[in-house]
């Protein structure tokens, strides 16, 4: 490895370094999202493309989160339950992720962690089922937590573990299959699974269908209620760009929230939650979702941070998205010797989420040079370099850069 301070990334200069850049200069110029960078705090000099797993800071969230500290709490202390609106802030917040995952209005409750969020859907979807029926199908390729939520939601219920993996579950799918758990898009590769195929296939056989949105929901279209999803969990800290930890949310189908039977029935999703009886009744609509006392300070920060998808198209997001990542395949084919790195994300539009997944060897050190040198992606055990693509604050001079800086460094 090249030592980063006495051999500097060279700037571009003529031929294909200068017509790449020249290209991604008259791409950005073109581009009606590049305003948009303008509502993020980035450091200068940074190519930030980690954003599946921790998006920008929105310039707006420091201000907010003053108010709600400084105002919110230190004035208006337990009043702000009421006067600040603090009771409604899971179901209203839930009203605004809605339309970047396609879902009408009074299906998503914003709260808890994606785990906590996976088991209450799982086991909720478990209860739904038909009598009689035995599996669980499971995402094969999934992320670990998934797979241990899945693993206790099905001793639970008394289910079986069936893994699967996305591009053969269909055929997976039979009159014993009660629950299925797919992820939108593979966190390693960056694949994209046929959300409406499979869902249609699961419904065809019967079955329930739970969809992990984590590196999907702010990327790209989803169309939950389109499609006819049943239920789905997704966290907002990556491309919703909710902070550090930031609650993450569940979808619960209107035709569902009736029957769904939550595994964990808190005071906050009761139907009288101040009347402190001993008996359960749940409350209708998202609320029945709820479990506890929601995080507030992460909840409005999320809040405020959601302002920056104002008046933009999740379609746009999407072509920029696509643009991105072919412009940055482009790059990285100019400028890395041939047999340095493998792209193990597909190369078709319909298969690609909004994330680059490259393979090499000594992928950790690699990595650790690139983020020294200023472009911050992430590594993936045991040799995957993953580039995540968060259209609303990266460009296309930053995938060149990024390309260029990965090449210097196999040079």
């Amino acid at each position: 490895m090249s030592d980063a301070t006495s051999n500097p990334i060279p700037e571009p200069t003529a031929g294909v370094d200068g017509d790449l850049a020249a290209r991604a200069a008259q791409l950005d110029a073109e581009d009606g999202l590049g305003k948009l960078r303008e509502r993020f705090t980035l450091p200068d000099g940074v190519v930030y493309l980690d954003g599946n797993s921790l998006g920008a800071l929105p310039a707006a969230v420091p201000d907010a989160m003053s108010d709600v500290v400084r105002r919110q709490w230190g004035e208006l202390l337990i009043r702000s339950w009421d006067e600040s609106d603090w009771w409604t802030a899971p179901e209203r917040i839930g009203d605004r992720i809605a339309p970047l995952v396609g879902a009408a209005p009074g299906q998503i409750a914003v709260g808890d962690s994606t785990s906590v969020n996976l088991f209450k859907a799982l086991v909720g979807a478990a209860r739904l089922a038909a009598p009689g029926r035995t599996r669980m199908l499971v995402d094969a390729t999934t992320f670990p937590t998934d797979g241990y939520i899945a693993a206790s939601a099905a001793r639970m219920t008394g289910l079986e573990i069936v893994p699967v993996d996305p591009s053969g579950a269909a055929e997976r799918m039979t009159a014993d299959t009660a629950v299925v758990l797919l992820n939108h898009v593979d966190y390693r590769t960056g694949r994209l699974h046929d959300l409406p195929a499979l869902t249609r296939a699961a419904h065809a056989a019967g079955a329930l269908v739970v969809w992990d949105l984590c590196h999907s929901a702010g990327a790209l279209p989803v169309g939950l209620d389109a499609h006819g999803v049943d239920l789905a969990v997704g966290c907002t800290y990556k491309y919703l760009n909710g902070g550090p930890g930031a609650p993450a949310y569940l979808y619960v189908a209107a035709r569902h929230q009736d029957g769904f039977d939550s595994p964990l029935p808190g005071w906050n999703s009761h139907a009288e939650p101040f009347a402190m009886t001993p008996e359960y009744e749940p409350a209708r609509g998202a609320a029945r979702a709820r479990v506890g006392t929601p995080d507030i300070l992460s909840m409005l920060a999320l809040e405020s941070a959601l302002g920056v998808w104002e008046g933009v198209d999740v379609a746009d997001v999407r072509a920029k998205s696509l643009a991105l990542t072919d412009f940055f395949l482009e790059c990285v084919a100019a400028y890395v010797p041939a047999g340095k790195v493998e792209a193990v994300t597909p190369a078709g539009h319909a298969e690609r989420g909004s994330q680059v997944s490259l393979r090499c060897g000594n992928a950790r050190e690699v990595m650790a040079e690139l983020i020294a040198r200023g472009v911050v992606g992430d590594f993936r055990a045991p040799d995957v370099l993953r580039f995540g693509f968060t259209p609303l604050y990266v460009g296309f001079a930053d995938a060149e850069r990024a390309a260029r800086t990965l090449g210097h460094i196999f040079g």
